[in-house]
């Protein structure tokens, strides 16, 4: 049996998600060192994202982080994702 994948699209890498990444970092929302985990969810804020699927429960998927995630958003007229763990997705199945 073959699977039929359909082809994501690439989204651009511009100025914009540049600019959301560095305010993140410059405003404490994610460290330096970690400039991915700012990249991450501004890619997520600018694309308009429903959810962010993350691994990452130290800067992302991190509830003491949220409020923080909001306020720099509205700030920056730009939607907050739903930042979620892969495990919060899963639904139990009942047999």
């Amino acid at each position: 049996m073959l699977l039929n994948f359909k082809v994501l699209p690439l989204l651009p890498f511009d100025t914009p998600i540049q600019t959301i990444a560095q305010t993140y970092i410059d405003n404490d929302l994610m460290p330096r060192t970690l400039a991915g985990d700012a990249l991450h969810l501004a890619y997520a804020s600018c694309y308009q994202m429903d959810f962010l699927l993350t691994w990452n429960c130290n800067h992302l998927a991190n509830a003491n982080k949220q409020q923080h995630i909001r306020n720099l958003n509205t700030r920056l007229n730009l939607p907050v994702p739903l930042i979620v763990t892969p495990l919060q997705l899963v639904t139990e199945v009942n047999e």
